[in-house]
């Protein structure tokens, strides 16, 4: 009885493995590999990679049109007339001596010759003249400050300066004699050139002294 049995459990085994067998052929033939996926077609074109970005311009930097920058010694808004230009300088006071300079600059296009001292007159706040004896030199006012050099002739190319020396006191010797306060400066720097009259940022206060001494032409070094 435990042969028979064994016998068939043979078979059994066999079919089974049989079966097996006949399942697992049409498995393995449907793993076959996939065929390898088509490559993606080429760009027909260069493809434009992004610029690098660039530095955003400061605001006011982009000129207008018709908008020029200002280039030294050349004429234009900031040069008046007869192509100088005056302002205030170094200055200096110790007890009641004082000592303005005036700078002149050659913002033209053409040479300027200063010869000597320029032609000044002093006016008060309203612009009236002030009653003043303008001199060369020192003028009396004070010894061993410089003005009483010898005067040369200084020429002036586009973008270069000069200056002269104003030399007063501030003193009152007159009780019944109004001080005077000179607030304008219109000067003629060389004959035949146009005056031009500066505004000071403080007085030219000659107490009642009645003087005012000025100093020739130097040239600034470059």
């Amino acid at each position: 009885m435990i042969a028979k049995r064994w016998g068939r459990g043979r078979r059994v085994v066999g079919a089974l493995a049989g079966g097996l067998a006949v399942v697992l052929v049409p498995v393995l033939a449907g793993c076959e590999a996939a065929p390898p996926p088509e490559r993606a077609p080429r760009p027909t074109a260069p493809v434009a990679l992004p610029s690098k970005p660039t530095t955003p311009a400061t605001p006011g930097s982009t000129p207008t049109p018709g908008s020029a920058a200002k280039v030294p010694g050349a004429p234009g808004p900031e040069c008046p007339e007869g192509g100088f230009l005056l302002s205030e300088d170094t200055g200096d006071s110790a007890m009641g001596l004082r000592v303005q300079n005036i700078r002149l600059a050659n913002c033209g296009t053409a040479p300027l010759v200063l010869d000597g001292y320029p032609d000044l007159r002093l006016q008060d706040k309203d612009g009236a003249p002030v009653q003043v004896h303008v001199g060369k030199g020192a003028n009396g006012v004070a010894t061993g400050t410089g003005f009483d050099r010898p005067a040369q002739k200084v020429v002036l190319q586009p973008g270069e300066a000069a200056s002269f020396g104003l030399l007063w006191r501030n003193l009152v010797t007159e009780v019944d004699t109004p001080a005077v306060n000179g607030w304008f400066l219109d000067v003629m720097p060389a004959p035949g050139r146009p005056r031009q009259v500066l505004k000071l940022e403080g007085p030219v206060d000659l107490g009642n002294t009645g003087k005012l001494g000025i100093s020739p032409w130097t040239k600034e070094p470059r």
